[in-house]
């Protein structure tokens, strides 16, 4: 009997990998497909973004730091917010929690690393290593400056003890603030750019006029609100089946949503981004980029601060550190940024990975 219990013992493993590894191919299946979505949605965003801004006669820094990144931003907008309120009143409140945090603190560490270097390397090709990148420079010092000022403040947030809520909501109730201000002093700005020659310029036909529909504000409303309709989708998809792959391999939630979920979720960004820089328009591509940064680097911490136990952990505040010093490096090339430099960021990633790993 017991040797017919240890043949059985033996015999299972071999049934497992079988059914291991083929879950795991319909799960690649699945994140193949939903990135195929994405792509297609950045595709009919951008290009009815371009339009809406030539429309508005705004600046290609408003079109891209605030249109571009507040729309893109959607996705992994969502991610905490549902984590944080969907975990509460259930049995993995603290769960929820520890992926909301990693989800807020996650998206900025993406952004400001792997997709300013997936930039450079799209653009290494037709521009080289010593290549120049020519975004609009005021408007990319303004919001490395305010996403510098907010994620400091979001990271002094979490040394500030739970018995003095009063300093932790007014922290909260700052980072709200400057998200305002910024909003207003990018519109301000607006004006002046457009007469210097930095107007949002749309590099082709929209994609529902080459099917005989005119360009008019119905057709351009209709076409941004159907491509982010399908970037939400797609990125919500790729999210879903993300989580079920890393549930096959076994990671902690924390680092889950500190490393996998924001590359999901940063996608439109990156691709927007992408073919933004392969067309030679870098001040929507960067915009995209920093315009993403300072959203999700003032409004979701403040939630953060105000609605989880927001305190410091070594990948946490491993990522907070990168994240700072990638954005500090961005800012300290600004108005003469070469491709190489980018690649600085990727180089902070894999930092970064090899911190949290080990």
């Amino acid at each position: 009997m017991l040797d017919a219990h240890f043949r059985d013992a033996v015999a299972q493993p071999d049934q497992v990998p079988d059914k291991e590894t083929e879950s795991m191919l319909s799960e690649m299946g699945a994140l193949f497909v939903m990135l195929l979505v994405i792509l297609l949605a950045a595709e009919v965003f951008t290009n009815a973004l371009e339009h809406l801004g030539e429309k508005l006669k705004i600046s290609e820094g408003v079109t891209g730091s605030l249109f571009a990144a507040v729309g893109t931003a959607l996705p992994e907008t969502l991610v905490p917010l549902l984590a944080i309120f969907g975990g509460r009143g259930t049995g993995n409140a603290e769960v929820s929690e520890e992926i909301g945090v990693g989800a807020i603190l996650g998206a900025p560490l993406m952004l400001s690393t792997l997709s300013v270097f997936l930039m450079a390397l799209f653009a290494l090709k037709k521009r080289g290593a010593s290549g120049h990148l020519t975004p609009e420079k005021t408007g990319l010092k303004r919001d490395l400056n305010y996403f510098l000022m907010a994620f400091g403040l979001a990271a002094v947030a979490m040394f500030v003890p739970h018995d003095v809520p009063a300093v932790r909501g007014g922290l909260s109730a700052a980072l709200v603030l400057l998200y305002f201000v910024y909003i207003m002093q990018t519109l301000k700005a607006s004006a002046a750019l457009v007469k210097e020659g930095h107007a949002t310029e749309a590099g082709g036909a929209m994609f529902l006029a080459r099917l005989g529909l005119p360009t008019n504000w119905t057709t351009i409303l209709l076409q941004l609100l159907g491509g982010l309709a399908l970037l939400v989708y797609g990125a919500h998809g790729f999210i879903g089946h993300v989580e079920a792959t890393s549930e096959l391999l076994g990671i902690s939630a924390l680092l889950l949503s500190l490393m996998i979920v924001p590359i999901a979720t940063e996608l439109p960004e990156k691709i927007n981004s992408i073919l933004w820089i392969r067309k030679h328009k870098d001040t929507l591509a960067f915009g995209n980029i920093t315009g993403a940064m300072v959203f999700q680097g003032t409004l979701l911490p403040a939630i953060g601060i105000a609605l989880t136990p927001w305190a410091p952990q070594k990948e946490v505040l491993a990522g907070i550190a990168i994240t700072l010093v990638a954005a500090a490096w961005l800012r300290f090339w600004a108005g003469h940024i070469k491709v190489w430099h980018l690649f600085v960021s990727g180089a902070l990633y894999l930092s970064y990975l090899a911190i949290s790993l080990s």
